[in-house]
C-alpha cells in the first residue's frame, strides 16, 4: 500500500507488523488496527469474491431494484448521498445510509447497534419492508441456486453443494468482503504515523490540536498511539431530532417497551416510524438513559459522507461543528460531556481542514 514502504522506513518493525499486517498477512492500509475477524468466518479470497457478487445483486429485493449497494455506493465512499435512505418502490426510511468504510471495526451495528456484527446487519435490509422488502429469505437462496455462477463459487467460498447453501452463508460472504472494504493512508495518516509533517497543511495541523483540545473531539473519535479508527464504539444524545419525539415521548416509549415484551420485531418499525427511530439506542436496551443516544460514527472520509447524523439532517461539516460549538441541540437526555466550546471562527475553519485531511486517496474528489 502507498503508506507502508514510508511507515516501514520511519518506524520499528515491531510497531509495524502490530498495525498493519491483517487477516493471513494482509497489508493494511496505514493508520489501521488489525481487521477483526471471528473465528467462525475466516476470511479468504474466494468467499471475498463472492461476498461482493452478492453485495452487488439486485435481485435479492421484493421489485429486483434494490442491491447492498444501492445504499452503499463505491464510487461514493459506499454511502449513497441521501439524507435519508431509500428502498424499494422509492420507499424512505428514517435514518441515514452510513459508510460501510471501515465499519468492520465497529463492535455492533446500525445507528443503534442493535446487532453484534457484520454477519447479523447484512440480513437485515432483506427482509426490511422499506428497505429490500422480502418476506423471507427463501427467494434469495432460490435465485442463488439457479445462477449460472453462484453455486460453483458457493462450492469454492465454503466447500458446499447448492442443496446446502443458507442466508447464514450468504451473509458470512457478504460480511468477508465488507472486512475488506477498509481505508487509511489519509494525510492525516501520513502526517501523525507516516512521520511525514509535510502530509498536512499548517491549517489542518492547527486544527488537530483543537480536535484534540478545546473541540474535545477527540473524547469520543479516538486517536489511538499506533492507529485510529475514530469512534469509541458507544452511544451519545446530541439532541439531534429529539424534539420531533419529545412531546409524546412517555407515551412512545411505553408503546416499545410492550412491544419488545410482546416480542414484536422492532426492525422494521424503526425504519418505518421516525418517532420510534429517533429513541435510538433504547429500543435496543429499553434502558432509559439510552433514550436518543446513537453510535459514534468513523470520521474517516467524512469530507465526501454527508450528509450527517443518524437522520441526515446536516449538510456540511461547518454545521455540525456548529452544531457541538453551541453544545447539542438542549434536551432532558442531552450527554452530560456535550457543552458549548466556544471556538473562534479561525479555530472552526482549522477543524474543517483537519477533517478533510481524513480522506483517504481512493476517495478524495468522490462526493
Amino acid at each position: 500500500m502507498k503508506g507502508f514502504g514510508m511507515i516501514v522506513a520511519t518506524v520499528a518493525v515491531s510497531l509495524c507488523f502490530s498495525t498493519c499486517l491483517g487477516w493471513a498477512g494482509q497489508v493494511l492500509p496505514l493508520g489501521l488496527p488489525p481487521v477483526p475477524v471471528p473465528g467462525d468466518n475466516p476470511q479468504g479470497p474466494e468467499k471475498i469474491a463472492l461476498g461482493k457478487k452478492l453485495f452487488m445483486d439486485e435481485r435479492f429485493s421484493a421489485d429486483g431494484t434494490i442491491s447492498c449497494s444501492t445504499c452503499h455506493i463505491q464510487k461514493k465512499a459506499f454511502t449513497d448521498g441521501l439524507p435519508i435512505a431509500k428502498g424499494i418502490k422509492g420507499l424512505e426510511g428514517t435514518r441515514n445510509s452510513p459508510t460501510v468504510v471501515n465499519a468492520a471495526y465497529y463492535k455492533e451495528q446500525f445507528w443503534d447497534g442493535r446487532v453484534a456484527s457484520l454477519e447479523e446487519q447484512a440480513k437485515g435490509p432483506f427482509v426490511n419492508p422499506v428497505e429490500h422488502g422480502l418476506k423471507d429469505f427463501k427467494p434469495i437462496i432460490e435465485i442463488i441456486k439457479k445462477d449460472p455462477d453462484y453455486p460453483s463459487m458457493f462450492r469454492k467460498a465454503f466447500g458446499i453443494e447448492p442443496q446446502g447453501i443458507t442466508i447464514d452463508h450468504v451473509v458470512k460472504a457478504i460480511a468477508s468482503f465488507e472486512r475488506t472494504v477498509i481505508s487509511g493512508d489519509s494525510p492525516f495518516d501520513r502526517y501523525m504515523y507516516g512521520r511525514q509533517k509535510s502530509a498536512m497543511s499548517e491549517a489542518a495541523i492547527r486544527g488537530l490540536q483543537v480536535f484534540r483540545t478545546k473541540g474535545r473531539c477527540q473524547d469520543c473519535h479516538r486517536i489511538e498511539q499506533t492507529s485510529a479508527t475514530f469512534t469509541d464504539n458507544k452511544y451519545h444524545n446530541l439532541g439531534v431530532g429529539f424534539s420531533l419525539v419529545e412531546p409524546e415521548l412517555f407515551d412512545i416509549v411505553e408503546k416499545v417497551k410492550k412491544a419488545k415484551k410482546a416480542g414484536i420485531e422492532l426492525d422494521g418499525s424503526i425504519l418505518g416510524s421516525k418517532k420510534v427511530s429517533e429513541l435510538g439506542r433504547f429500543v435496543v436496551t429499553l434502558d432509559l438513559e439510552d433514550i436518543g443516544r446513537f453510535k459514534t460514527p468513523t470520521l474517516r472520509n467524512v469530507a465526501v459522507t454527508g450528509p450527517y447524523m443518524h437522520d441526515g439532517s446536516i449538510e456540511t461539516l461547518e454545521e455540525v461543528i456548529d452544531l457541538y460549538d453551541q453544545g447539542g441541540e438542549d434536551n432532558p437526555m442531552l450527554d452530560s460531556g456535550i457543552r458549548p466550546l466556544r471556538l473562534t471562527d479561525q479555530e472552526k475553519a482549522d477543524l474543517v481542514e483537519f477533517l478533510k485531511a481524513l480522506t483517504s486517496p481512493e476517495y478524495e474528489n468522490k462526493k
